[in-house]
């Protein structure tokens, strides 16, 4: 349902930066069939917002939508659900920039660094992520196969937890259940998800 040229055109715009949460914004707006378009954003080789995205958000992050003289910033907002982003993100975030810590040490001190990442997440970020994951995974046994509100089809609770899930699944797949790994392959398997990855672009978190 998108379209990423001939700006504008009265259409909701996704401003959509690689690798970032506004991938769940894609996947959403082709399960609604909502026409929109795409306006794409390359992180810099520091892995940064462009300076491009500030003119659309002073913070420089994404998502956005603009729906006509509306800029719309933060998926949580956008899909108006909060549990994901106020409680597994952020140990999500901080275990991310401990690696990236970890990786852009120069190579001398790089394992003592890493040593102190690696204990730093043991005592601080694994436990409470593991927490998170069992919570997740007793939710998708009670379900059965469905999804995390219970209905036959996805809501804003699946729209907002496949980013921090999908993250998990690089940087820590042995939190992560047997129905919750199922769900996750359900969710990259259905054509909407699917066509949102071919129209967003380059994305790692997804195979």
């Amino acid at each position: 349902m998108a379209d990423t040229n001939n700006f504008p055109s009265g259409k909701i715009i996704v401003h959509h930066l690689n690798n970032s949460r506004s991938q769940r914004i894609l996947w959403l707006l082709e399960e609604l069939g909502v026409p929109y378009e795409i306006k794409k954003y390359q992180r810099t080789p520091g892995l940064l917002a462009p300076e491009e995205l500030e003119a659309v958000n002073p913070i420089g992050t994404a998502p956005v939508i603009t729906d006509g003289s509306v800029n719309l910033a933060e998926s949580g907002a956008i899909v108006d659900t909060h549990a994901s982003e106020g409680s597994l993100m952020p140990l999500f975030v901080n275990s991310y920039i401990t690696h990236i810590i970890t990786e852009r040490t120069p190579w001398l001190i790089r394992p003592i660094v890493g040593f102190l990442m690696a204990k730093l997440r043991a005592k601080a970020l694994e436990p409470r992520l593991r927490t998170h994951a069992q919570m997740i995974e007793q939710r998708l046994t009670e379900v059965d196969g469905g999804w995390i509100a219970g209905g036959e089809q996805p809501t804003a609770a699946d729209y907002m937890m496949i980013f921090p899930l999908e993250g998990m699944s690089m940087l820590c797949p042995e939190f992560l259940g047997i129905n919750t790994q199922r769900y996750l392959r359900r969710i990259h398997e259905r054509p909407a998800y699917r066509r949102g990855l071919e129209l967003g672009g380059k994305y790692d978190y997804a195979p």
